[in-house]
């Protein structure tokens, strides 16, 4: 009970200070603070549309926070996430424009996700492997196939791939419409979607708190060399968790596909496994504040449209108040650890 009461007094402390933050912001830039909260509440969760919006939004960042949950429990930071993504949009559209498609739908959506996630899992592997076998750094390794990832999709929407006739940042041709996901009549939400995501979840919390992989990873991520000394095997593991990442953010690539543009688009990540990091670490890495934490991220990218309609300010403003939500955090953790240290500035 000791930490929950820790973490809800940091959540406070962290709202506080964001909430601080961000008005003194809006002031300086000569905006009613109170007016730009309530237009972006009012944008993301003012009717059941918005709220399908955000949970549209919700779905990819939550995928990519549960595979980043792997990475980092064992110290790994795979700041590829965003080209995990891609490349599983890119299998997921390579299925799912074979001609056969059209005649059984729904067995290709569902190889058109298992492509997803194995394009998810490759790229993440030649960063794990990298990583593993070469003692490359994985930020670098990440952020490289990310570019690459960006640069296959281009070629791809400019290439082969091109509309027939044209060849435009619009993407590729739309999908016959048997092979876009179902959705509820009334939100335009596929619940496909919103199912894997929780299961994401659920299986996530218990892997990493109820199997031998997830007490190795902690383990390992902990001191990696002690590990050895108990005969855990650090590299085979490190692979395993970034296949776990990849093959999440893989998934989010393919239900951005089938379920959200219905083609291959230059922006399909969204920059969703970047805010998925931020999301992470603000989660204090806990799966269950994790969802929470997207959910608020979501609300603010789906709520901010309505900052420059309605208040002539620059969407672009959540972009700032995400950042103050991060410096906040760090912030607060840095206060929390000092209290912590021997010999900090404050008895604990």
């Amino acid at each position: 009970m000791g930490i929950f009461f820790r973490n809800v007094l940091d959540g406070l402390l962290i709202l506080l200070a964001v909430f601080f933050f961000t008005t003194v912001i809006l002031l300086v830039s000569g905006a009613p603070p109170f007016a730009a909260y309530y237009h972006i509440f009012k944008g993301s969760l003012g009717s059941w549309i918005k709220l399908a919006q955000v949970i549209q939004v919700w779905i990819p960042l939550t995928l990519c926070s549960a595979g980043l949950l792997y990475t980092f429990r064992i110290g790994l930071w795979n700041i590829g996430v965003e080209g995990q993504i891609m490349l599983g949009a890119v299998f997921t559209t390579a299925v799912l424009r074979v001609d056969a498609a059209k005649g059984m739908p729904m067995l290709f959506i569902g190889l058109a996700f298992i492509a997803g996630i194995a394009g998810g899992a490759i790229w993440a592997l030649a960063a794990g492997y990298l990583k593993t076998k070469g003692g490359v750094h994985e930020i670098f390794t990440g952020l490289g196939l990310n570019f690459v990832g960006q640069g296959i999709i281009l070629w791809l929407i400019f290439g082969p791939w091109k509309r027939p006739g044209i060849a435009s940042m619009s993407g590729t041709e739309l999908f016959p419409q048997q092979l876009w996901l179902p959705l509820l009549p009334a939100l335009r939400l596929p619940p496909v979607g919103l199912a894997l995501a929780l299961a994401a979840l659920v299986l996530t919390a218990v892997l990493l708190r109820y199997t031998h992989l997830g007490l190795n990873l902690k383990a390992i991520g902990n001191n990696r060399d002690a590990a050895y000394l108990f005969g855990l095997k650090p590299d085979r593991d490190m692979i395993i968790a970034m296949i776990f990442a990849g093959g999440f953010a893989g998934l989010a690539g393919s239900l951005q596909v089938a379920g959200v543009y219905h083609r291959l688009v230059p922006a399909i990540s969204s920059n969703y496994g970047y805010l998925a990091l931020l999301i992470v670490m603000l989660s204090n890495y806990n799966v269950w504040i994790t969802p929470a934490v997207a959910f608020f991220f979501a609300c603010l990218n789906v709520g901010n449209i309505q900052l420059p309609m309605m208040l002539e300010l620059d969407s672009s403003l959540s972009g700032v108040i995400q950042g103050s939500l991060v410096l906040a955090a760090l912030a607060v953790y840095s206060w929390r650890s000092r209290r912590k240290a021997p010999g900090g500035t404050v008895a604990a």
